[in-house]
């Protein structure tokens, strides 16, 4: 049953949105606890979304379990929880809005094609433009067309923007990324313009997340100017790694949060370098109030990753194949 608070009222609306891969861990709690504190700080209300969008990574169960991990851990959502795999009909029009611009084109190039493409200063293949100017227009339209991607024209003018935490960012997508997929072959939505859609449509007004997102988030600025979004704010926070430095993931085996969930709270909250309660609370309700009175984001460290409490990095994936 989805937990639901008191709406806010001072126009902030902040959102967490995991993705039903698998169980939460610390590092999905580090994000959460961030995000959560920042909305009730702020007196605002905390929308919760599952991104599904990519269907065939979505694990059965994973979302009822996210659900109820979060009301265990006291966490407490405004409003109706919003699934990505619903919102089929919306991402379409926002893509064939940008179509009826000159903005998209369809892409026949294969994975295969594109490994040799170069690497950008941030880890990703630049999409060296091979469909760009080609004349492919497949006859079933844009809405239904197969085996063909569907790209952004990457403006020329670099994307910009402040984080509350990292300062200003700017990145020229056209020299970083190239022209980026918004629908893919397969016919499912990227994560670039539904997260863009959802965030304008739930009226989001502050974006708080994992610093492992803020290299892409040039994008969703870049999209939110091209459909006359409004942008929200973003504070990137640092994100959780192990012992080899791998971000906490269920690829690298992090392990689900059980137990009692207070340690872990307590843990995350120390990971974000804030202030330690004068009196251990003795209940997760406790711990709330004193987060939503205590969140100061200026005590985030300046780093984007650091080592999570070793009792919730779990083991790292190569040993565990030894």
């Amino acid at each position: 049953m989805a937990t639901t608070t008191a709406a806010g009222t001072s126009g902030y609306r902040g959102r967490f949105a995991p993705s039903p891969t698998g169980p939460l861990h610390f590092g999905s709690l580090v994000a959460a606890v961030a995000s959560h504190a920042d909305a009730r700080s702020a007196g605002g209300q905390w929308l919760l979304r599952i991104e599904d969008v990519d269907v065939a990574r979505a694990r059965a169960g994973a979302s009822d379990a996210i659900l109820a991990t979060l009301e265990r851990f006291g966490f407490g959502w405004d409003g109706p929880v919003w699934r990505q795999s619903l919102r089929g009909e919306a991402y379409a029009e926002a893509l064939s809005r940008l179509d009826a611009l000159g903005l998209v084109y369809a892409c026949a190039c294969t994975r295969r094609e594109l490994a040799g493409a170069p690497l950008s200063s941030i880890g990703e293949r630049i999409y060296p433009g091979t469909c760009r100017d080609r004349a492919l227009r497949p006859a079933a339209g844009i809405a239904s067309a197969s085996r063909v991607a569907w790209r952004l024209r990457v403006p020329a003018t670099p994307a910009g923007f402040v984080d509350r935490h990292y300062g200003p960012q700017s990145q020229d997508l056209a020299v970083e990324v190239g022209d980026f997929v918004l629908r893919r072959s397969d016919g499912l939505y990227a994560y670039q313009l539904a997260v863009v859609v959802d965030d304008a449509a739930q009226g989001i007004t502050d974006v708080v997340r994992g610093a492992d997102l803020l290299a892409s988030t040039a994008r969703q600025v870049c999209l939110q100017r091209l459909l006359g979004y409004p942008a929200p704010r973003y504070l990137h926070v640092p994100v959780a790694i192990d012992a080899r430095g791998d971000k906490l993931s269920k690829q690298t085996r992090a392990p689900a949060l059980s137990g009692d969930p207070l340690p872990a709270l307590l843990a995350a909250w120390r990971f974000l370098g804030q202030a330690a309660p004068a009196d251990a609370p003795g209940s997760v309700a406790e711990f709330w109030a004193h987060a939503a009175a205590h969140w100061e984001p200026r005590r985030l460290a300046p780093a984007q990753t650091l080592p999570a409490p070793p009792i919730f990095a779990g083991q790292p994936a190569a040993a565990a194949q030894r």
